[in-house]
């Protein structure tokens, strides 16, 4: 009789307000914030107080310093050192380490901070040095590193 009873209760409980623990809720559907419009063919969107996420972040302002992934860092002429050069299909390109020693690969005509690379033979590369400082020189000067020749 007693389990009758505790059969009943559980099964009101179930059916009537105690049903809802076990049942899943229904969430209203989410508005629709972004739409294409058939005349344009353009997608339109209601920010509805919300943050619209096809907005520039940067509203046009540009970045101050653009680094690209694998560009060279700023390397002034007097502070790399000539560590090889390689001839390809009668191209030379030099090999040049910075101060933190990371070898960076230059052909003829590529810059560095305070000028860029005139002539590239097959022991010296000779760079042409346009300013000093960030002031530019009146009369560029010519420097030239070779390779050491214990090292050829």
């Amino acid at each position: 009789m007693k389990r009758a009873g505790i059969w009943i209760i559980s099964l009101s409980l179930f059916l009537g307000g105690g049903g809802r623990l076990f049942s899943q809720e229904q969430k209203p559907a989410p508005e629709r914030i972004a739409l294409v419009d058939l005349e344009t063919d353009q997608l339109t969107y209601d920010a509805s107080g919300r943050r619209d996420p096809f907005k520039n972040l940067l509203g046009g302002k540009e970045l101050k310093e653009k680094s690209a992934f694998g560009a060279a860092p700023q390397l002034f002429i007097d502070d790399i050192n000539l560590i090889g050069i390689v001839k390809y299909k009668k191209k030379h390109t030099a090999i040049l380490s910075g101060p933190q020693g990371f070898p960076y690969y230059f052909e003829i005509g590529d810059k560095l901070s305070d000028g860029f690379i005139l002539s590239i033979g097959e022991t010296q590369v000779v760079f042409r040095k346009t300013n000093e400082r960030g002031i530019p020189l009146t009369k560029p000067k010519d420097i030239i590193k070779e390779i050491n020749p214990e090292e050829r």
